[in-house]
């Protein structure tokens, strides 16, 4: 039987309490993402694995991205005061987007998966 999209009672049923709890709609796409923080990379990767694990068992897999960009500000010249901007990659966020290939779009599987994400976010 194929996945089917959600219906507009659904997405307000499922998605909107997602919505709540700091999920955000794609522009351009029916999809969800949201963004995580941790105090490390190995809290960042567990809780990846975590989900990883999850997926493979109900065969349905995030995108996600871990690696962010961020500024500091460095003093390059302490006579003169200048400062600069250093880019840095910074490796203890994940950013994860569902969306159900099968349908192209948002489906219950996506708020399953969403669901079980926060779920295991809250307990770390």
């Amino acid at each position: 039987m194929p996945i089917a999209k959600l219906t507009t009672d659904e997405r307000k049923k499922l998605v909107e309490p997602l919505k709540n709890n700091e999920w955000e709609l794609v522009d351009g796409r029916d999809a969800i993402k949201k963004k995580f923080k941790f105090n490390d990379f190995n809290e960042a990767f567990g809780f990846m694995t975590r989900i990883a694990l999850q997926a493979d068992k109900v065969d349905h897999h995030p995108e996600w991205f871990n690696v962010s960009v961020g500024a500091k500000r460095s003093q390059t010249n302490s006579s003169l005061r200048l400062n600069s901007i250093l880019n840095l990659q910074v490796y203890n966020n994940v950013e994860i987007t569902l969306a159900t290939h099968e349908c192209q779009g948002l489906s219950v599987r996506d708020v399953d998966l969403a669901n079980f994400i926060d779920s295991i976010y809250k307990r770390q």
